[in-house]
């Protein structure tokens, strides 16, 4: 049946545009990034609670700054993506914004569970994500740079959810920092490799837009090595994680060498399916470097279970809804 006179979509499809605005295959790396500074801080797995309260919250911050994303990206989208759920009319743009918001304010009184920190972090993830939509995005570097800062605040609710004083938190706390920073700037990145062709059109200054792929892939490759050294170096070096980490570590490595292989070959003959692949499969990736850090503290058998429960969600929701959300579906 359809919803009513007003709109000709069923509430199937409706709920469907919800589920792929949500796009459940990058929220939940935010999530794990944040129990993984959970428990790198409390250097065991935290109380049942706040692993909680770390995990969820930061998934329904994303969430919100994907509804306000895709409202604020409307005009681009309907250029290049004009399928997705609010140019093609499956969300209104209002909807989108209250929604968005119903999740932001949750998210926001969860918060009071914790302590101030997260509260003020709140604030000042929202003013990232309003900044990265609204103005770098469009500004290459920056615009990458910004969705890393954005991951590192997801990392540091997780440390801050432990309620430690600042000045007691190790070097290595902070050092890590840079790890998701350069992490997510590189994924961030390559993500505008698969909108380059939307993106020129729609007169963002991105980097595979201003100086091509391969020099972008190059930037990619300079940024993994970085930020893998130091995923290394630090809990080699300060010693704060069990050997199980670095077990993860090796299939994470073994994913990142896999993934550079396809993309060098890939770049010979580009294409927006071939660069969503490439994504796709970065994004399993991330997913097995936040496990290797929850891994590395908490039971062997907890961490496992996350694990594999991250893997089966963001691989279902990838089948399921990613190619639909960036390609038009084939009648």
């Amino acid at each position: 049946m359809k919803m009513g006179s007003k709109s000709k979509f069923t509430l199937k499809e409706k709920l469907f545009a919800h589920l792929e605005t949500w796009r459940l295959y990058t929220v939940i790396w935010c999530g794990l990034v944040s129990l993984a500074g959970s428990c790198v801080a409390s250097g065991e797995f935290p109380p049942l609670n706040i692993s909680l309260l770390a995990l969820f919250i930061p998934m329904m911050g994303w969430t919100a700054a994907l509804y306000l994303s895709d409202f604020l990206d409307r005009k681009l989208d309907s250029i290049q993506k004009p399928h997705r759920p609010i140019p093609s009319g499956r969300i209104k743009p209002y909807e989108a914004l209250v929604i968005g918001a119903i999740f932001a304010i949750t998210g926001f009184f969860l918060s009071f569970l914790l302590n101030y920190k997260n509260i003020l972090l709140v604030f000042l993830v929202a003013g990232l994500v309003f900044t990265y939509t609204k103005i770098s995005k469009s500004r290459g570097l920056l615009g990458n740079i910004n969705r890393g800062i954005v991951t590192v605040i997801a990392y540091l609710f997780g440390v801050f959810s432990i309620n430690k004083p600042i000045e007691s938190l190790p070097i290595y706390i902070w050092l890590l920092t840079l790890v998701f920073l350069f992490h997510d700037t590189n994924s961030n990145l390559i993500g505008a490799i698969r909108d380059m062709e939307g993106d020129k059109r729609g007169g963002y200054i991105t980097i595979p837009v201003k100086y091509g792929i391969k020099i972008s892939v190059f930037i990619s490759l300079i940024l993994t090595i970085f930020w893998l050294s130091l995923a290394l170096y630090l809990p080699f070096n300060y010693n704060f994680l069990k050997t199980e980490f670095y077990l993860m570590m090796l299939l994470d490595i073994f994913i990142l060498i896999s993934l550079y292989l396809y993309l060098f070959k890939a770049i010979r003959k580009y294409s927006r399916e071939k660069a969503l692949r490439f994504h796709e499969f970065f994004v399993i990736e991330r997913i097995t470097l936040a496990s290797a850090f929850i891994i590395g503290i908490a039971e062997v058998y907890i961490g496992i279970i996350i694990f594999v429960c991250a893997i089966l969600v963001t691989s279902t929701s990838q089948y399921l809804l990613r190619k639909r959300y960036e390609f038009v579906e084939k009648k």
